[in-house]
């Protein structure tokens, strides 16, 4: 779970409200992740891992139909954490919630950046 530390940091970011809403699903996703995982410096865990831990939460115990979507948006999640980590020279499961908000103001001037480049001339 994101603890209010990681929510305010989160929060704090100057980025649009989609953005931060994505921000926070990749934490969510990380924190939880790490948590099947087996901390920070383990491996990503596979779907069977993802499913045994999700199985444990007496939160989602109430509804066992939503395991198997939450699996399943674990594992897209770990893929694009797994991508930012290889920008960072970090272990997915090491990232830090201030690698995700570096990441998410990267992506941002980026795309701000790009918006800010000329149009190409029309082809004749």
């Amino acid at each position: 779970m994101l603890s209010e530390a990681d929510l305010q940091q989160l929060e704090s970011t100057l980025l649009p409200a989609l953005e931060r809403h994505h921000l926070r699903l990749l934490a969510h996703s990380l924190r939880c992740l790490q948590q099947a995982g087996g901390g920070p410096q383990a491996p990503l865990p596979d779907q069977t891992l993802l499913q045994a831990w999700a199985e444990r939460q007496p939160n989602l115990a109430v509804d066992p139909s939503f395991i198997p979507v939450l699996v399943e948006q674990l594992a897209r999640s770990a893929l694009q954490l797994q991508a930012i980590a290889a920008g960072c020279g970090k272990q997915p499961l090491a990232l830090e919630i201030s690698d995700l908000v570096r990441w998410g103001q990267a992506e941002a001037d980026a795309r701000i950046a790009g918006l800010n480049q000329p149009a190409p001339p029309p082809r004749s």
